[in-house]
């Protein structure tokens, strides 16, 4: 596919892998794109049964990378709207997808990253593997990944770790449902192979439709996700050239501490 995401065939099974160890397979806009093209392709492919989503090296993803943020910091609203767009559009395809998809999640997963885990039917994960929903520690929110993130873990745990921040572990997301399964780092394998043992005994029209039966019951149709990215897109880039998040973004590329992380809670 591309220096950025690796695409390969093992019988039926497409893996696709970000492929960007070096900053922890960082999104840009060259990784949105060839991510988009890879589903796209294999969507079409008649011999494909089966989608692998997984990271090069230690990570999975780290959610954006820093000089595409530097650039989203410097760009128009009209711009930065265009870019979620993008993303939208790939977390779009990605959770409507008419095959089964798995996420191996081999490593830390942040923001964005999060997202591509909650829009995929499957997720298995390695314990201790750190996530993180840290949007709002720069002044944004994680406004285009929410429907799926929300959908996967709730919107009460969604409530606590969009305005937290915080860093969780594997645990805590199977426990909330991101992930559906935890295991050793050297088991990892073993449990996807298990997972496609059984997608291999189902049927791949009735695979399609059952996955899709289960979006509509959970009210998700691909109309309604559209009229809520328009909100999400909009949200973010007005978000990313206000004050506050122009702000974030700043002292968060220079590494220095915003101005509302000195703020100490128990004193008035």
């Amino acid at each position: 596919m591309s220096d950025s995401v690796l695409l390969a065939r093992r019988g039926v099974l497409a893996e696709i892998t970000l492929n960007r160890p070096e900053v922890h397979n960082a999104f840009d806009d060259a990784l949105i794109g060839a991510l988009q093209a890879a589903l796209e392709m294999t969507a079409t492919d008649d011999s494909v049964r089966f989608v692998l989503l997984t990271g090069a090296g230690k990570s999975f993803s780290a959610g954006a990378d820093l000089n595409w943020m530097r650039g989203m910091a410097a760009a128009t609203e009209a711009e930065n709207l265009a870019d979620s767009q993008r993303l939208a559009k790939l977390l779009r395809t990605l959770n409507f997808f008419p095959k089964p998809t798995i996420a191996r999640v081999n490593g830390a997963a942040y923001g964005g990253g999060v997202g591509l885990i909650a829009a995929c039917d499957i997720a298995v994960g390695v314990r201790g593997t750190k996530f993180s929903l840290s949007e709002v520690k720069l002044g944004l929110v994680p406004a285009v990944i929410s429907p799926y993130v929300v959908a996967a873990i709730g919107a009460r745990h969604a409530r606590r770790l969009f305005v937290t921040g915080e860093i969780f572990e594997a645990e805590l997301a199977a426990s909330i449902g991101l992930l559906h399964e935890v295991v050793a780092p050297e088991e990892l394998d073993a449990a996807i192979d298990r997972v496609l043992h059984f997608l291999s005994k189902g049927g791949p029209v009735a695979q399609r439709e059952a996955k899709h039966l289960a979006l509509r019951m959970s009210g998700m149709n691909s109309r309604s996700v559209e009229i809520t990215d328009a909100m999400t897109t909009e949200l973010i880039a007005r978000l990313r050239v206000s004050e506050e998040g122009q702000h974030g973004l700043g002292t968060f590329l220079d590494k220095r501490a915003p101005r509302w992380a000195t703020v100490d809670p128990e004193k008035p």
